[in-house]
């Protein structure tokens, strides 16, 4: 699996190279500025990109605006953004588009190796990982949205599990439901928010999370 990475501090940046190469990814590129990731992202196609938000030269959001300038150029683009901070805006502008993997974590949450290679597979596969404060937040700003309004509080806490990628079994043990109560659960959730069933739970976690980002992607 091919990788390119952007992190501006040295000793992380190598850091984060030498965990992924350790469970067989490959780094085709590792950088530490807005304009080296774009060049680097359009050039090598990555499978994943693993990107900071906040590059040089500017240290504001070099790392997301590269990211999303080659997404426009590379549709579904798997990208998984690293953050000291949950900042909405750039959440909302990674999932706008509502195709392609997805992730935001937040880098003083990242406990373990195992949690985010994980989460590193996971969005390069196409499917989603979000912080759960990540989640906490895009909800919270969404609250007065009509839709999302109708959801029970048991169907939001399945929402929010589902956002973070996780599979309907885990939400099943994690809530201690049955996966049959699950599946009820996340039935209920799209038909209140008007969004079409699928068997593929990728586009399903980006369908509702663009949908909470005020955009149907």
């Amino acid at each position: 699996m091919r990788v390119v990475l952007a992190e501006d501090l040295y000793l992380l940046r190598d850091g984060l190279v030498r965990l992924l190469q350790a469970h067989g990814f490959e780094i085709v590129a590792a950088v530490e500025s807005g304009p080296e990731l774009l060049k680097a992202l359009l050039d090598e196609r990555p499978d994943v990109a693993v990107v900071d938000v906040r590059l040089p030269p500017t240290f504001t959001d070099e790392g997301l605006q590269a990211a999303l300038a080659a997404r426009r150029s590379i549709p579904g683009l798997p990208v998984l953004v690293l953050s000291q901070h949950v900042e909405q805006l750039y959440a909302r502008e990674l999932l706008a588009d509502g195709s392609g993997g997805v992730g935001y974590l937040l880098k003083d949450r990242v406990f373990n190796a195992g949690q985010f290679v994980d989460a590193v597979r996971r969005v390069a596969s196409g499917g989603t990982a979000m912080d759960p404060d990540v989640i906490a937040r895009l909800l919270a700003s969404n609250a007065g949205n009509e839709p999302l309004g109708r959801l029970t509080p048991r169907e939001r806490e399945v929402l929010e599990l589902m956002a973070e990628g996780r599979s309907n079994a885990a939400i099943a043990q994690r809530l201690f439901l049955s996966e049959s109560a699950v599946s009820k659960h996340t039935a209920n959730i799209f038909a209140k928010l008007d969004l079409a069933a699928s068997d593929d739970d990728n586009r399903r976690v980006l369908a509702v999370l663009a949908y909470l980002n005020g955009t149907r992607g």
